[in-house]
């Protein structure tokens, strides 16, 4: 599945939406501020960011404007997930490089629905390469290894299935 990086500096959030993202095969990392966010998305090489609007120490404004000025987080997904009490406008949030907005307390199929619907519209490897994007060896790498990663279930899988057969014709 994808990795999504989950920024909230609430408790109760970060673990329910672990658990609805987590609960349906995606790999979450979590952080409880802005300046984590933007430290982990190197090693963590999101496919989605889901950011609270009002992080310690940089907000989710500040980190969607940063990543939308890097080529490299261009297109990464974001989705904003203010609180029920936060007041901010949603244009100024879509401006700032949100691509959707989800008020807590969410419901688990509009969190899944959602980030669904974002990554499945990011481009593919195949449409970024005929539209003339350029790729460093790091970023090709992630991709592979998100392949394996998706692929590796069914790998394990067809493998342990033809040892047992291979070992039992073995035995008889």
């Amino acid at each position: 599945m994808s990795r999504i990086l989950l920024a909230d500096d609430s408790p109760q959030a970060l673990r329910l939406a672990e658990q609805i993202l987590g609960g349906q095969g995606h790999e979450v990392v979590s952080v409880t501020d802005g300046a984590s966010a933007l430290r982990r998305l190197e090693d963590a090489r999101p496919d989605l960011l889901v950011l609270d609007l009002y992080l310690p120490t940089r907000n989710a404004f500040e980190i969607a404007r940063f990543l939308r000025a890097q080529e490299r987080y261009r297109a990464l997904p974001i989705i904003f997930a203010p609180a029920p009490a936060d007041e901010f406008d949603e244009q100024d949030a879509k401006n700032a490089g949100a691509d959707a907005i989800l008020r807590k307390p969410f419901e688990a199929s509009a969190l899944l629905d959602a980030a669904q619907k974002l990554l499945a519209s990011r481009p593919t490897i195949v449409e970024a390469v005929a539209s003339g994007a350029t790729f460093d060896r790091a970023t090709v790498r992630a991709a592979v290894t998100l392949a394996l990663d998706m692929a590796m279930p069914a790998m394990i899988e067809e493998l342990t299935d033809r040892v047992i057969l291979a070992l039992s014709h073995r035995a008889s």
